[in-house]
């Protein structure tokens, strides 16, 4: 099946708008199908999860439909899915949880490619337990992240590895697979955040290795919320605090108060959504999930790379993603000008293009960018050549503007 760009811009109210779009890593436009699943669960009855009345069964529904829509997308069980507020609330509240059974002396491992919401909870809960922190550095040359850079520092006191997936700011995709099998070898758990990675790449957990994963849907098409994927035995194993009436079973003892129902909804519809950009009704979700993910992979590549190519030949831009496995986001400086201000013209011709560190505070400051970060421009599976014509004439006129003045 041809991937039809044009057919699937029309499914987003949002594009209808004029902006081109390049700011899929901070988070997706959002498809008609899940803002109607969205405002569905919400007109319908709705009460406590239960059997009897219509309202507790539709949000039974809901919430089973959610586990086992994230359990096909992740290649998880529907019993090891945990819904949170954010995926950074959700790592400081498993950090919190593991530090429980750390002691002085061990020790925590960490990477500078990573979000500061994979970096900050795991100090501040190694502080609380008098662990040691070991810093994972990537190649700033390169953006590399080989295993090494992190399996040269695990020891017998090695507890846990936090590590990403894939950098947010400039795309790098480590070897998890690899790492894992470090980690796992030193007897220390790996808690992967897989955000910025789960967008772009077909997900199976258990071929990562990763004991937790952690993605958020609206960076795929969904609502603004995070998800957590980990084995139920695992999980089992974990007593978090809890309200004394509040279940106990896994996953929901995880889950702290009522859920909310219409955002699950909306997920499951944006799994669904995802699902469909395949080949069709081939298969189980799983197996179009599989199919879709690799044609939004070949869709990106037809756009990020002419977009490379054309960008390496403007004089004064350094891209600084340069990993030879990465997702199609792309970290721009100029030389002798603010990104901000890029920003700011790009903005002005309807281009979203944002520029910042995006919380990847340690990655940038690693890369000799400081806390300012550059320009991030993101391809999302939206994104067409009308788009890329649009942000490479913006910037263009930018350093041609600039340079006048």
């Amino acid at each position: 099946m041809t991937y039809d760009v044009d057919a699937l811009r029309a499914e987003f109210p949002a594009l209808r708008a004029g902006t081109a779009h390049f700011d899929g890593p901070g988070g997706t436009q959002t498809p008609a199908p899940v803002i109607e699943a969205f405002t569905d669960a919400l007109s319908r009855p709705l009460s406590i999860r239960g059997t009897g009345l219509p309202g507790e069964v539709n949000a039974e529904a809901i919430v089973g439909g959610f586990r086992r829509a994230m359990a096909d997308l992740l290649g998880a069980q529907p019993s090891g899915i945990v819904y949170g507020r954010s995926a950074t609330q959700l790592t400081y509240d498993f950090a919190r949880l593991l530090a429980r059974t750390w002691a002085p002396g061990d020790e925590v491992v960490v990477s500078r490619l990573d979000h500061d919401s994979n970096i900050r909870p795991w100090l501040q809960a190694a502080e609380s337990a008098g662990a040691r922190v070991r810093w994972a550095d990537f190649d700033p040359h390169t953006g590399e992240l080989p295993p090494s850079a992190i399996g040269d520092l695990l020891t017998e006191r090695t507890r846990l590895v936090a590590v990403t997936a894939a950098s947010n700011l400039i795309g790098t995709r480590p070897d998890i697979g690899a790492v894992s099998r470090l980690v796992h070898q030193a007897g220390a758990l790996l808690y992967v955040d897989g955000v910025h990675y789960t967008a772009h790449r077909f997900v199976d957990v258990a071929e990562l290795g990763a004991d937790f994963f952690v993605c958020s849907p609206y960076k795929f098409f969904g609502p603004h919320h995070g998800v957590l994927a980990a084995s139920p035995e695992l999980l089992e194993g974990l007593r978090p605090d809890k309200l004394l009436p509040s279940t106990d079973t896994v996953p929901e003892r995880f889950e702290l108060g009522t859920l909310p129902y219409e955002s699950m909804a909306a997920t499951r519809a944006a799994v669904d959504f995802l699902a469909g950009l395949g080949d069709g009704s081939a298969g189980d979700r799983r197996t179009r999930l599989r199919s879709a993910l690799a044609a939004v992979e070949e869709h990106e590549a037809s756009v990020s790379t002419p977009l490379e190519q054309a960008l390496a030949s403007i004089s004064g831009v350094t891209v600084h993603s340069r990993a030879a496995d990465r997702t199609p986001t792309l970290l721009l400086t100029f030389d002798g000008l603010n990104a901000a201000d890029a920003y700011r013209h790009l903005a002005g011709l309807g281009v979203h293009a944002p520029a910042g560190s995006f919380y990847a505070l340690e990655a940038s400051r690693h890369l000799g960018l400081g806390s300012a970060g550059g320009l991030r421009v993101g391809v999302s599976p939206y994104t067409d050549g009308t788009d890329v014509e649009r942000l490479l004439e913006g910037l263009t006129s930018f350093l041609r503007d600039s340079r006048t003045l």
